[in-house]
């Protein structure tokens, strides 16, 4: 009995989505509740399972197609026997694009724009999944020797319109994935609705790292989780939004209203291959430090692996990015609209200082807090971030601020 595979509901503001990736072909067998195919939408990947045993008879929605929540994008027939495999020596069609590879959406996408059949790209992920970083070093390996005297035909490169006429330099032509076009919607909605503005201080991280380098074996074997330092910026930001509530508000323009939140969700920027996401750590006041940390890994692994939902990504109050896990040493953050604040970590460097009248090395992290300048005024947001700066620097006063 043929059963159709179905786009699903995927939250509220989701009305349609585009095929990533087919993690089966046409002919497979399928078992209940495998992974059959993976869509993106402007905020999240989903995989869609198999509802039953069977045979995958027809894919109506290729890989980069655009399909509404409900549409029909494939057939399968329940309980069906796959064909047996053509006799022709072991040869197989090469997979473009990602259909039925196991190929992140970017990588796919980029090998399907430059005709790269993923069967001959090694993957280097996990579970030798294939990177875009993957792709980029098969497109920048020399090609196989043609044998002969046959040389290989010369590709034409499209003329760049604009500019002083056209260029024969070598280009490449990425498509946008829809996940990455309403990061960079939100971004420019944020720059242009809110008044920005960032204000910077200076941290010294000794007693943390020295509080952190004492208990960090006992605190994994009691709880089973590392002891990083996003648990105890998370709760120096709680300690601080508490004593500043305009930082944990927004601005409801339509009625002209300022709405403060009496609660603290706390978003947790994570970057990934093909973008930025902010997973939200709920009610991050009622948390321990070892429920934060195993809150910020749950959530980092679905992030890694496409898992999350819409409702791990919805309703922060507030967000923390850390540029300095790359190096960064400075940066101004964009807020994650309509939230009014972010906090920006950046790398702890060995830096001299004066410490009463002497000059000391001491290790050295630069804060920065951009805000919505409509509702926060300066000396509020400075105030913020010394608030967090002091809590970080006497790490025990965590433990009073609830």
């Amino acid at each position: 009995m043929p059963l159709e595979i179905v786009v699903p509901q995927m939250g509220e503001s989701i009305v349609e989505a585009t095929v990533a990736q087919w993690l089966k072909k046409p002919g497979e067998a399928v078992k209940a509740r495998e992974a059959l195919v993976e869509l993106e939408t402007d905020k999240v990947n989903q995989v869609i399972e198999a509802d039953t045993d069977g045979v995958l008879t027809q894919i109506l929605a290729e890989v980069g197609a655009t399909v509404a929540v409900g549409q029909a994008i494939g057939v399968i027939e329940a309980g069906g026997v796959p064909p047996p495999a053509p006799d022709n020596g072991g040869a197989s069609s090469p997979v473009i694009g990602g259909q039925g590879a196991d190929a992140t959406p970017v990588a796919a996408a980029m090998a399907a724009a430059n005709n790269v059949p993923l069967d001959g790209v090694p993957g280097t992920g996990p579970a030798g999944k294939i990177g875009k970083a993957d792709v980029e070093a098969k497109l920048s390996s020399p090609p196989a020797p043609i044998m002969g005297s046959q040389k290989p035909p010369i590709p034409a490169v499209p003329p760049i319109i604009g500019g002083q006429g056209a260029s024969d330099r070598p280009v490449e032509r990425v498509p946008l994935s829809r996940k990455r076009k309403a990061i960079a919607n939100n971004l420019k909605n944020a720059q242009n609705t809110a008044a920005m503005l960032t204000t910077f201080n200076e941290v010294d991280m000794s007693k943390v790292m020295e509080l952190r380098t004492r208990r960090k074996a006992e605190f994994e074997t009691r709880f089973g989780v590392g002891l990083g330092f996003m648990s105890f910026f998370t709760k120096a930001t709680v300690g601080a939004l508490k004593q500043f509530p305009m930082v944990n508000a927004e601005i409801d323009d339509a009625r002209g209203e300022i709405i403060l939140k009496k609660y603290y969700d706390i978003g947790i920027a994570v970057g990934l291959e093909d973008g930025l996401v902010v997973p939200i750590i709920r009610d991050a006041d009622k948390l321990s430090f070892a429920a934060i940390e195993k809150k910020i890994k749950e959530v980092a692994g679905k992030a890694k692996e496409g898992k999350l939902g819409l409702s791990d990504l919805t309703g922060g109050t507030f967000s923390i990015t850390n540029g300095g896990t790359f190096g960064s040493m400075l940066s101004t953050p964009i807020l994650n609209y309509p939230q009014v604040g972010i906090l920006g970590m950046h790398n702890i460097v060995k830096r001299a200082v004066v410490v009463g009248d002497e000059i000391v090395i001491r290790p050295i992290m630069y804060l920065a807090l951009s805000y919505d300048h409509r509702i926060i005024d300066g000396s509020t947001a400075v105030r913020f971030l010394v608030k967090v700066k002091e809590l970080i620097e006497d790490p025990e006063t965590l433990l009073l601020e609830g």
